[in-house]
């Protein structure tokens, strides 16, 4: 029996994920939703799902003291996959409340999407948040886009996005006013800004193959 640790700090879509990655695992995955920093370091995978603020988020991690497991955790070389603000929070900082400080797990920064910044591709102011479903452009051959057609579209609300400082940390990218990096990657770590869980069949098909990577590239 293997283990999947949904990390639960009270911010984040618990009950769909969790629910997805039960249906898209094999028989003998557990997937256990924790605050419990011993269960989430013992597990096979880990998940770091979030919706919100960061501020918020960061400050949650660090009363439940998590945000040194999540750093161990991606440290131990066991996959860890963060979704939407679990996503932001891997990275050194975010300019929401004027500066918030990330986890610092890959070198980058969330930036605000500018208001009344006009679309090239069709002349329209862009709407923040972003909100709704989207192109993501794989980077690469990851093994967590296995089966996944290039430029499938993926559920998205946030309004701030990833800006990696290593281009090679960018797993996809997708088009809102600009390239924005969609997914990330470094090493046992993949992340996502869109919501693989209200994605249907390429948000299972990623969640899915989360469930069955050893980590590796």
């Amino acid at each position: 029996m293997s283990t999947i640790a949904v990390i639960d700090y009270g911010m984040g879509n618990l009950r769909s994920v969790a629910k997805a990655l039960e249906h898209v695992s094999a028989p003998d995955v557990s997937v256990l939703v924790t605050a419990e920093a011993d269960k989430i370091l013992s597990a096979d995978r880990v998940l770091f799902p979030g919706v919100g603020a960061l501020r918020d988020c960061m400050a949650e991690l660090q009363r439940l003291q998590l945000d040194q497991v999540i750093k161990d955790v991606a440290a131990s070389g066991k996959p860890l996959l963060g979704i939407c603000l679990g996503m932001q929070a891997l990275l050194d900082s975010s300019e929401e409340n004027a500066g918030t400080q990330g986890l610092g797990i890959i070198p980058g920064q969330a930036l605000h999407f500018s208001a009344g910044q006009i679309d090239a591709l069709n002349g329209e102011p862009l709407k923040v948040p972003h909100m709704g479903w989207n192109q993501v452009n794989q980077a690469g051959s990851h093994p967590l886009w296995r089966d996944i057609p290039q430029d499938s579209r993926f559920y998205f609300v946030h309004s701030y996005y990833a800006k990696p400082v290593d281009q090679a940390n960018s797993a996809a990218t997708t088009h809102y006013g600009q390239d924005f990096a969609s997914a990330l990657m470094a090493d046992n770590v993949f992340a996502v800004q869109f919501h693989p869980e209200k994605s249907q069949q390429a948000g299972l098909t990623l969640l899915r193959n989360f469930a069955e990577w050893n980590g590796i590239l």
